[in-house]
């Protein structure tokens, strides 16, 4: 597979209501990111199955509630140009993270988006 999903996201407008409901849902705890209203899901599965690590939020003012997955890419402007080249359209970025790495969302031609993300280390 040349390039992973590597992150889903949940955001809506109330970022605590719905981290409470996946994590009475699925058994889900988080960690807080400091500034911003988002947790990280938390721990690997009780079976040791694999797992997608996410994030659990608000969405920033006047987006639209989603949900969405990242994959993995070396070039993040290379990947939108290609989507927009394919019929997708440019959302959000190249924007860099915080916590290092860089994130884009783009939306497919039948309007789900979809996030590029690129690690602090290069993948």
């Amino acid at each position: 597979m040349g390039n992973p999903v590597v992150w889903f996201e949940v955001m809506g407008k109330d970022g605590a209501k719905l981290r409470s409901f996946y994590g009475e849902l699925f058994g889900w705890t988080y960690e807080n990111v400091e500034g911003m209203d988002y947790g990280m899901v938390q721990g690997a599965s009780a079976d040791n199955m694999p797992s997608i690590p996410g994030g659990i939020g608000t969405a920033p003012e006047g987006a639209p509630n989603y949900q969405t997955f990242y994959v993995g890419v070396d070039d993040i402007p290379a990947a939108l140009a290609k989507a927009e080249s394919l019929g997708g359209t440019k959302m959000v970025g190249p924007m860099e993270l915080s916590m290092g790495g860089e994130i884009a969302i783009f939306t497919d031609p039948e309007g789900n988006m979809i996030g590029l993300f690129k690690g602090p280390d290069g993948q």
